[in-house]
Protein backbone atom coordinates (compact mmCIF):
# COMPACT_ATOMS: atom_id res chain seq x y z
CA UNK A 1 0.00 0.00 0.00
CA UNK A 2 3.02 2.17 1.08
CA UNK A 3 4.30 1.61 -2.54
CA UNK A 4 1.16 2.59 -4.41
CA UNK A 5 1.03 5.80 -2.30
CA UNK A 6 4.26 6.54 -2.71
CA UNK A 7 3.81 6.31 -6.28
CA UNK A 8 0.85 8.83 -6.27
CA UNK A 9 2.47 11.27 -4.27
CA UNK A 10 5.80 11.66 -6.56
CA UNK A 11 4.11 12.21 -10.15
CA UNK A 12 1.63 14.46 -7.59
CA UNK A 13 4.90 16.33 -6.48
CA UNK A 14 6.13 16.73 -10.01
CA UNK A 15 3.07 18.46 -11.33
CA UNK A 16 2.73 20.65 -8.37
CA UNK A 17 6.81 21.54 -9.01
CA UNK A 18 6.60 22.16 -12.66
CA UNK A 19 3.37 24.72 -12.19
CA UNK A 20 5.50 26.24 -9.91
CA UNK A 21 8.57 26.76 -11.94
CA UNK A 22 6.03 27.77 -14.63
CA UNK A 23 4.29 30.30 -12.72
CA UNK A 24 7.94 31.89 -11.88
CA UNK A 25 8.64 31.75 -15.22
CA UNK A 26 5.39 34.16 -16.36
CA UNK A 27 6.26 35.90 -13.18
CA UNK A 28 9.68 36.81 -14.56
CA UNK A 29 8.38 37.78 -17.80
CA UNK A 30 5.42 39.93 -16.35
CA UNK A 31 8.31 41.72 -14.24
CA UNK A 32 10.35 42.00 -17.47
CA UNK A 33 7.86 43.92 -18.69
CA UNK A 34 7.35 46.52 -16.32
CA UNK A 35 7.67 49.81 -18.15
CA UNK A 36 9.26 52.64 -16.52
CA UNK A 37 7.74 55.85 -16.45
CA UNK A 38 10.85 57.53 -18.36
CA UNK A 39 10.09 55.08 -21.00
CA UNK A 40 6.11 55.50 -21.10
CA UNK A 41 7.19 59.45 -21.37
CA UNK A 42 9.53 59.47 -23.45
CA UNK A 43 6.73 57.27 -26.35
CA UNK A 44 4.42 59.41 -25.44
CA UNK A 45 6.65 62.27 -26.40
CA UNK A 46 7.50 60.94 -29.82
CA UNK A 47 3.73 59.82 -31.15
CA UNK A 48 2.96 63.63 -30.30
CA UNK A 49 5.63 64.45 -32.97
CA UNK A 50 6.19 61.42 -35.27
CA UNK A 51 3.57 58.64 -36.88
CA UNK A 52 4.46 55.47 -38.12
CA UNK A 53 5.48 54.78 -42.01
CA UNK A 54 2.30 54.67 -44.12
CA UNK A 55 1.84 51.55 -46.02
CA UNK A 56 0.64 53.37 -48.97
CA UNK A 57 2.05 56.17 -50.77
CA UNK A 58 -1.59 57.78 -52.55
CA UNK A 59 -1.59 59.93 -54.74
CA UNK A 60 -5.71 60.04 -56.23
CA UNK A 61 -4.66 61.51 -59.94
CA UNK A 62 -2.34 58.44 -60.28
CA UNK A 63 -3.65 55.49 -58.75
CA UNK A 64 -0.96 52.58 -58.29
CA UNK A 65 -1.70 49.44 -60.47
CA UNK A 66 0.66 46.28 -61.02
CA UNK A 67 0.62 46.84 -64.48
CA UNK A 68 1.72 50.77 -64.06
CA UNK A 69 4.51 49.79 -61.77
CA UNK A 70 6.17 47.17 -63.74
CA UNK A 71 5.99 49.44 -66.69
CA UNK A 72 7.80 51.78 -64.36
CA UNK A 73 10.36 49.89 -62.97
CA UNK A 74 11.34 49.08 -66.11
CA UNK A 75 11.61 53.06 -67.20
CA UNK A 76 13.32 53.54 -64.16
CA UNK A 77 16.61 50.82 -65.09
CA UNK A 78 16.01 51.43 -69.24
CA UNK A 79 19.00 53.61 -69.81
CA UNK A 80 17.34 54.69 -73.18
CA UNK A 81 15.76 57.47 -70.67
CA UNK A 82 18.77 59.15 -71.36
CA UNK A 83 20.14 61.34 -74.37
CA UNK A 84 23.16 58.67 -74.89
CA UNK A 85 21.39 56.55 -73.43
CA UNK A 86 24.45 56.05 -70.49
CA UNK A 87 22.18 55.90 -67.55
CA UNK A 88 18.91 55.25 -66.33
CA UNK A 89 17.34 56.44 -63.04
CA UNK A 90 18.96 54.25 -60.92
CA UNK A 91 21.94 55.22 -62.30
CA UNK A 92 21.73 58.19 -60.01
CA UNK A 93 19.09 56.64 -57.52
CA UNK A 94 20.64 53.32 -56.78
CA UNK A 95 18.29 51.06 -55.42
CA UNK A 96 21.14 48.68 -54.14
CA UNK A 97 22.80 51.65 -52.46
CA UNK A 98 19.39 53.19 -50.42
CA UNK A 99 18.05 54.94 -53.79
CA UNK A 100 21.37 57.12 -54.06
CA UNK A 101 24.77 56.90 -55.77
CA UNK A 102 26.83 57.93 -52.44
CA UNK A 103 28.58 60.24 -54.77
CA UNK A 104 28.85 64.60 -54.13
CA UNK A 105 27.12 65.42 -56.82
CA UNK A 106 25.69 63.31 -60.11
CA UNK A 107 27.36 63.17 -63.46
CA UNK A 108 25.03 63.70 -66.01
CA UNK A 109 24.68 62.00 -69.28
CA UNK A 110 27.56 64.07 -70.72
CA UNK A 111 29.70 62.45 -67.63
CA UNK A 112 29.83 66.13 -66.09
CA UNK A 113 29.01 66.67 -62.82
CA UNK A 114 25.99 68.23 -61.47
CA UNK A 115 25.40 70.47 -58.76
CA UNK A 116 23.43 69.46 -56.49
CA UNK A 117 23.44 65.75 -54.49
CA UNK A 118 21.15 63.49 -55.41
CA UNK A 119 18.40 62.39 -52.88
CA UNK A 120 16.96 59.03 -51.81
CA UNK A 121 14.02 57.59 -53.76
CA UNK A 122 13.15 55.50 -50.94
CA UNK A 123 9.90 57.08 -49.16
CA UNK A 124 10.66 59.88 -51.46
CA UNK A 125 6.60 59.56 -52.97
CA UNK A 126 5.66 60.98 -49.06
CA UNK A 127 7.68 64.18 -49.36
CA UNK A 128 5.33 67.35 -49.92
CA UNK A 129 7.66 68.81 -52.68
CA UNK A 130 10.39 67.52 -54.26
CA UNK A 131 14.00 68.86 -55.70
CA UNK A 132 16.21 70.46 -53.12
CA UNK A 133 14.05 73.21 -53.14
CA UNK A 134 10.95 72.39 -53.30
CA UNK A 135 10.01 73.12 -57.11
CA UNK A 136 7.92 69.79 -58.01
CA UNK A 137 4.77 69.01 -55.45
CA UNK A 138 5.19 65.09 -56.14
CA UNK A 139 6.50 62.53 -57.47
CA UNK A 140 4.87 62.72 -60.84
CA UNK A 141 5.85 66.16 -61.45
CA UNK A 142 9.75 65.36 -60.33
CA UNK A 143 9.87 61.93 -62.27
CA UNK A 144 9.76 64.22 -65.69
CA UNK A 145 12.49 66.75 -65.13
CA UNK A 146 15.62 64.91 -65.05
CA UNK A 147 14.92 63.41 -68.38
CA UNK A 148 14.81 66.43 -70.00
CA UNK A 149 17.67 68.84 -67.74
CA UNK A 150 20.54 69.07 -70.51
CA UNK A 151 22.46 68.55 -67.18
CA UNK A 152 20.81 65.28 -66.14
CA UNK A 153 19.83 63.47 -68.47
CA UNK A 154 19.65 65.47 -71.33
CA UNK A 155 16.56 64.01 -73.70
CA UNK A 156 16.27 66.87 -75.84
CA UNK A 157 12.09 67.05 -75.84
CA UNK A 158 9.37 64.79 -74.85
CA UNK A 159 8.58 64.06 -78.62
CA UNK A 160 12.33 62.33 -79.11
CA UNK A 161 11.70 60.41 -75.94
CA UNK A 162 7.69 59.41 -77.23
CA UNK A 163 9.46 58.27 -80.61
CA UNK A 164 12.44 56.37 -79.32
CA UNK A 165 10.16 54.21 -76.95
CA UNK A 166 7.84 53.98 -80.10
CA UNK A 167 10.24 52.13 -81.61
CA UNK A 168 10.66 49.17 -78.96
CA UNK A 169 7.82 46.71 -79.31
CA UNK A 170 7.86 46.04 -75.75
CA UNK A 171 6.66 49.64 -74.51
CA UNK A 172 3.88 49.14 -76.79
CA UNK A 173 2.43 46.46 -74.68
CA UNK A 174 3.55 47.37 -71.39
CA UNK A 175 1.62 50.91 -72.10
CA UNK A 176 -1.25 49.02 -73.08
CA UNK A 177 -1.51 47.38 -70.21
CA UNK A 178 -0.87 49.90 -68.11
CA UNK A 179 -3.24 52.59 -69.75
CA UNK A 180 -6.10 50.42 -70.65
CA UNK A 181 -8.40 52.35 -72.76
CA UNK A 182 -6.41 55.59 -74.29
CA UNK A 183 -5.82 55.47 -77.78
CA UNK A 184 -2.39 56.61 -77.54
CA UNK A 185 -1.27 55.47 -73.91
CA UNK A 186 2.96 56.17 -74.52
CA UNK A 187 2.63 59.84 -73.79
CA UNK A 188 5.37 61.46 -71.58
CA UNK A 189 2.72 62.15 -68.87
CA UNK A 190 2.22 58.36 -68.82
CA UNK A 191 5.57 58.01 -68.52
CA UNK A 192 5.94 60.23 -65.77
CA UNK A 193 2.93 58.63 -64.00
CA UNK A 194 4.78 55.24 -64.31
CA UNK A 195 8.14 55.76 -63.00
CA UNK A 196 6.14 57.57 -60.45
CA UNK A 197 3.41 54.87 -59.52
CA UNK A 198 6.81 52.47 -58.94
CA UNK A 199 8.51 54.99 -56.46
CA UNK A 200 5.08 55.39 -54.90
CA UNK A 201 5.67 51.49 -53.72
CA UNK A 202 9.65 52.06 -52.70
CA UNK A 203 8.47 52.65 -48.65
CA UNK A 204 11.08 51.31 -46.03
CA UNK A 205 9.33 50.58 -42.61
CA UNK A 206 11.96 50.27 -40.11
CA UNK A 207 12.55 49.52 -36.19
CA UNK A 208 11.07 52.95 -35.09
CA UNK A 209 8.02 52.01 -36.87
CA UNK A 210 7.53 49.42 -34.42
CA UNK A 211 8.40 51.83 -31.37
CA UNK A 212 5.61 53.75 -32.66
CA UNK A 213 3.41 50.91 -32.67
CA UNK A 214 4.17 50.37 -28.95
CA UNK A 215 6.64 48.20 -28.77
CA UNK A 216 8.85 49.56 -26.42
CA UNK A 217 11.97 46.92 -27.06
CA UNK A 218 12.01 47.86 -30.54
CA UNK A 219 14.44 50.67 -29.52
CA UNK A 220 18.06 49.67 -27.61
CA UNK A 221 18.77 51.88 -25.10
CA UNK A 222 21.42 53.94 -26.71
CA UNK A 223 18.61 54.33 -29.90
CA UNK A 224 16.14 55.73 -27.16
CA UNK A 225 18.65 57.60 -25.54
CA UNK A 226 19.56 59.62 -29.25
CA UNK A 227 15.20 59.71 -29.61
CA UNK A 228 15.85 61.81 -25.85
CA UNK A 229 18.06 63.97 -27.55
CA UNK A 230 16.69 64.65 -30.65
CA UNK A 231 13.59 65.64 -29.42
CA UNK A 232 15.22 68.05 -26.53
CA UNK A 233 17.94 69.83 -28.58
CA UNK A 234 14.72 70.89 -30.82
CA UNK A 235 15.61 68.60 -34.02
CA UNK A 236 11.61 68.33 -34.36
CA UNK A 237 11.33 71.72 -35.47
CA UNK A 238 12.16 70.50 -38.87
CA UNK A 239 12.38 66.93 -38.89
CA UNK A 240 8.79 65.72 -37.53
CA UNK A 241 5.90 63.43 -39.34
CA UNK A 242 6.45 60.08 -40.37
CA UNK A 243 9.63 61.33 -42.76
CA UNK A 244 11.26 63.18 -39.92
CA UNK A 245 11.34 65.71 -42.49
CA UNK A 246 10.24 66.30 -46.20
CA UNK A 247 7.82 68.44 -45.04
CA UNK A 248 8.84 72.08 -45.23
CA UNK A 249 11.40 74.92 -46.84
CA UNK A 250 13.85 76.35 -44.11
CA UNK A 251 16.90 78.51 -43.92
CA UNK A 252 19.87 76.74 -43.99
CA UNK A 253 21.43 78.45 -41.59
CA UNK A 254 19.71 79.91 -38.85
CA UNK A 255 23.04 80.76 -37.36
CA UNK A 256 26.07 82.20 -38.58
CA UNK A 257 26.80 82.11 -42.38
CA UNK A 258 26.55 79.31 -45.12
CA UNK A 259 30.45 79.40 -45.47
CA UNK A 260 31.15 79.17 -42.13
CA UNK A 261 29.54 75.20 -42.64
CA UNK A 262 29.92 74.87 -45.76
CA UNK A 263 33.58 74.38 -47.78
CA UNK A 264 34.44 75.49 -50.50
CA UNK A 265 33.97 79.19 -52.83
CA UNK A 266 30.74 78.51 -54.24
CA UNK A 267 27.81 78.82 -51.77
CA UNK A 268 24.41 77.28 -53.25
CA UNK A 269 21.81 79.69 -52.53
CA UNK A 270 18.78 77.33 -52.31
CA UNK A 271 15.71 78.40 -54.11
CA UNK A 272 16.94 81.43 -54.85
CA UNK A 273 18.60 80.12 -57.85
CA UNK A 274 15.25 79.15 -59.08
CA UNK A 275 12.99 82.02 -58.57
CA UNK A 276 15.57 85.20 -57.74
CA UNK A 277 13.58 86.00 -55.42
CA UNK A 278 15.92 87.55 -52.49
CA UNK A 279 13.79 85.63 -49.57
CA UNK A 280 14.45 82.64 -50.84
CA UNK A 281 17.98 82.58 -50.27
CA UNK A 282 19.47 79.72 -48.60
CA UNK A 283 15.86 77.98 -48.46
CA UNK A 284 16.36 74.48 -48.64
CA UNK A 285 13.57 71.56 -48.74
CA UNK A 286 14.11 70.06 -45.36
CA UNK A 287 15.66 66.39 -46.19
CA UNK A 288 13.50 63.31 -44.57
CA UNK A 289 15.88 61.18 -42.19
CA UNK A 290 14.71 58.18 -43.52
CA UNK A 291 17.63 56.00 -43.92
CA UNK A 292 20.22 58.81 -43.48
CA UNK A 293 22.95 56.64 -42.38
CA UNK A 294 23.22 55.13 -45.58
CA UNK A 295 22.35 57.97 -47.66
CA UNK A 296 25.94 60.06 -47.23
CA UNK A 297 27.04 62.21 -48.33
CA UNK A 298 25.14 65.12 -46.79
CA UNK A 299 24.41 68.56 -47.23
CA UNK A 300 22.51 70.15 -50.71
CA UNK A 301 25.84 69.66 -52.35
CA UNK A 302 27.48 66.45 -50.73
CA UNK A 303 30.39 67.94 -49.27
CA UNK A 304 30.15 66.53 -46.10
CA UNK A 305 31.06 63.09 -45.88
CA UNK A 306 30.50 61.95 -42.65
CA UNK A 307 27.09 61.96 -40.45
CA UNK A 308 28.62 62.60 -36.99
CA UNK A 309 29.95 65.42 -38.97
CA UNK A 310 27.05 67.14 -40.15
CA UNK A 311 25.06 66.33 -37.19
CA UNK A 312 27.17 69.11 -35.56
CA UNK A 313 27.35 70.90 -38.24
CA UNK A 314 23.04 71.16 -38.62
CA UNK A 315 22.83 71.34 -33.97
CA UNK A 316 25.39 74.65 -34.51
CA UNK A 317 23.62 75.92 -38.15
CA UNK A 318 20.07 75.46 -37.20
CA UNK A 319 19.87 75.27 -33.29
CA UNK A 320 22.75 76.78 -32.27
CA UNK A 321 24.01 74.74 -30.00
CA UNK A 322 27.91 73.03 -29.89
CA UNK A 323 26.46 69.25 -29.28
CA UNK A 324 28.68 66.76 -27.13
CA UNK A 325 30.10 63.95 -28.26
CA UNK A 326 27.66 61.96 -26.28
CA UNK A 327 24.44 63.69 -27.83
CA UNK A 328 26.38 63.14 -31.15
CA UNK A 329 26.80 59.15 -30.55
CA UNK A 330 23.56 58.79 -29.11
CA UNK A 331 21.62 60.80 -32.33
CA UNK A 332 24.05 58.34 -34.70
CA UNK A 333 21.98 55.40 -32.98
CA UNK A 334 18.96 56.81 -32.74
CA UNK A 335 19.57 57.61 -37.06
CA UNK A 336 19.91 53.63 -37.39
CA UNK A 337 16.73 52.48 -36.41
CA UNK A 338 15.56 54.82 -39.11
CA UNK A 339 17.02 52.50 -41.32
CA UNK A 340 14.35 49.86 -43.50
CA UNK A 341 14.93 47.07 -45.87
CA UNK A 342 15.23 47.51 -49.40
CA UNK A 343 13.55 44.90 -50.98
CA UNK A 344 15.23 42.36 -53.84
CA UNK A 345 12.71 43.09 -55.89
CA UNK A 346 13.69 46.67 -56.21
CA UNK A 347 17.24 46.03 -56.66
CA UNK A 348 17.04 43.69 -59.39
CA UNK A 349 17.12 44.99 -63.23
CA UNK A 350 14.10 43.79 -65.23
CA UNK A 351 14.54 40.93 -67.25
CA UNK A 352 12.89 42.45 -70.21
CA UNK A 353 16.26 44.60 -70.09
CA UNK A 354 18.59 41.99 -69.76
Amino acid sequence: MKKYLFILIVPAFLLFGCAGNQQKQEAKKEQAKVVSQADKDLMTKAKAFFQVLPSEAVNPVNPVTDAKVKLGKILYYDNRLSKDQTQSCNTCHNLAAFGVDNLPTSPGDNGIPGTRNSPTVLNAALKTAQFWDGRNKDVEEQAGGPILNPAEMAIPSEQFLIDRLKKVEMYQTLFANAYPGEADPLTYKNIRHAIAAFERTLLTPSPFDNYLAGDYDALKEQEKNGLKAFLDAGCIACHSGSLLGGTMLQKFPLFGKYEDYVPGDKPDYGKYVETKVETDKFMFFVPQLRNVEKTAPYLSDGSIADLDQTIRIMGKAELNKDLTDQQVNDLMAFFKSLTGEVKADWQTVPEELK
